[in-house]
């Protein structure tokens, strides 16, 4: 019957800790198995971006560009996508996210001008292209601008 409190590996499967460097007799002592002396014989000779004494490869490439992490991110939705609402209703962020035009974490909603909108409807967002604003007023809606969305941090 075999219980796994009583499990073991099978013989010789587990090998025991080498010392190096505990006298003559041990067969590793002296100089613990490095050889005689040389760069490899010292310690922290083993640095990981070294490339013999030419310049690293970290050294030789530009350091290019930058990543904000406390920009706001905005989603953008252009009036075309506007068309899968009522008539008349009044599209928000939530109603943006129900429709499944904006998804994931977002700060903010900008409206872009691509694409054509034919029904009256009140759209608010965090910034609408000239375009946009446009194409909404023309359809008989308007285009509310709520306050900028914050940076984070």
């Amino acid at each position: 019957m075999s219980i796994l409190s009583n499990l073991k590996p099978p013989p010789g499967a587990k090998r025991g800790r080498v010392r190096v460097g505990r006298g003559t007799g041990s067969g590793l002592g002296k100089t613990a198995g490095r050889g005689q002396k040389g760069q490899k014989a010292r310690c922290g000779h083993g640095k990981p971006a070294f490339e013999g004494g030419q310049t690293p490869m970290g050294r030789r490439l530009p350091k290019l560009g930058f990543k904000n992490i406390f920009a706001a991110k905005i989603a953008n939705v252009n009036v075309g996508d506007l068309d899968a609402f009522e008539a008349g209703s009044v599209v928000t962020i939530e109603a943006l996210r129900e429709k499944r035009l904006v998804r994931g974490a977002v700060d903010g909603v900008k409206i872009l001008g691509e694409g054509e909108l034919v029904k009256k409807l009140t759209v608010r967002a965090h910034g609408f292209s000239a375009g946009a604003k446009a194409k909404i007023e023309q359809a008989g809606g308007t285009a509310q601008v709520l306050s900028a969305p914050t940076a984070k941090g």
